[in-house]
């Protein structure tokens, strides 16, 4: 009887032991789950893995994070409704995709406001942090500003003159409603879509010229169905890795400030790297039958005519006035002291 006894005391503390250990384990252990459009094989793919193999080794293992790359969980539209429900937790989003939570960052992409790199930096060291309390407002976590490159419009066949956009149905992102009305407004046809159905629509004709940066648009080899590019840069394409700040506040605190600085050193050695590859990509795509297209000197004040008359427009409809003006307001202080 005794044994009996004995056994079944060995037994139920096994089995608690079982349960309680596990358990316990488990509740320490975060799962961060992030999504990009980025395939895997690609700087920004890189980028945030490195961030989340740092994580996991300050965490010692209590952090891991789980990456869904090449737009496998959808677009940007996509991305963010799973994050609002729980089941995604951040990533990388540009500040197209970021207007579903905040529209002032999307000031960036203002046709023409911005024209150089030297400029964008100017205006993110006094905006950055202002974007970034915006975006914290409404529950997101802002871990790194990052450059996506700069954007241009490639086209099935070779364009310069805004005469030829009647010519032209363009793919529009599918969460930019404005954009639409202006691609609209200045003769394009517009098609609305998500961008993982950018490359069969290009297959199948139902369009046939997109706006892309040129890294972009090799590393999504999009070129290859509308191999022209004009050279007219439109404006800088900006993006943020970002975690909300639910699965944030789960993090325990005394990890957030080496998060933090983990993931702002990555960005940071990854931003002239993505502008050195956004230049690079160019030749490359040459390579491959890309045709580079370059406005007369008449043609190119027209388009910029037509980049300034948008980014007004984009400053009542897109972005906050306020914002706008701040922007514009900086471009030009930077031009002011380097003429």
């Amino acid at each position: 009887m005794t044994r009996r006894l004995f056994l079944r005391s060995f037994v139920l503390a096994a089995l608690l032991l079982g349960l309680t250990v596990p358990a316990s384990a488990s509740a320490q252990e975060i799962t961060v789950k992030w999504a990009t459009l980025a395939p895997e094989g690609t700087t920004w793919f890189k980028a945030l893995r490195q961030i989340g193999d740092k994580w996991t080794e300050i965490s010692g293992g209590a952090v891991k994070v789980r990456i869904y790359a090449g737009g496998v969980v959808g677009n940007e539209t996509a991305m963010i409704r799973k994050m609002r429900i729980g089941q995604l937790h951040g990533g990388q989003i540009t500040n197209l995709g970021l207007v579903d939570f905040d529209p002032g960052p999307q000031v960036i992409n203002a046709p023409m406001l911005i024209q150089s790199n030297a400029e964008l930096d100017h205006v993110m060291a006094n905006m950055g942090p202002k974007f970034t309390e915006r975006l914290l407002e409404k529950g997101i976590v802002v871990l790194n500003w990052g450059d996506a490159g700069w954007v241009h419009l490639f086209t099935k066949n070779p364009m310069t003159s805004p005469d030829s956009t009647k010519d032209y149905k363009i793919y529009a992102y599918d969460g930019d409603p404005e954009a639409v009305k202006l691609f609209e407004k200045f003769g394009f046809n517009p098609v609305v879509m998500t961008a993982t159905d950018v490359l069969p629509s290009l297959q199948s004709g139902l369009v046939n010229s997109f706006p892309s940066t040129r890294l972009g648009a090799l590393s999504l080899q999009w070129f290859a169905l509308a191999p022209n590019m004009m050279d007219v840069p439109w404006a800088p394409l900006m993006g943020a890795t970002v975690i909300s700040k639910e699965v944030w506040d789960q993090i325990p605190a005394e990890y957030h400030e080496r998060f933090r600085a983990a993931a702002k050193e990555v960005g940071d050695s990854v931003r002239a790297e993505i502008r050195r590859q956004d230049e690079k990509a160019v030749p490359v795509m040459q390579k491959f039958g890309l045709k580079v297209s370059t406005p007369s000197a008449e043609e190119r004040a027209r388009w910029e005519a037509i980049g300034a008359e948008a980014a007004e427009i984009w400053a009542g409809k897109v972005v906050p006035p306020e914002i706008f003006d701040k922007v514009k307001a900086l471009v030009a202080e930077h031009r002011a002291a380097n003429p």
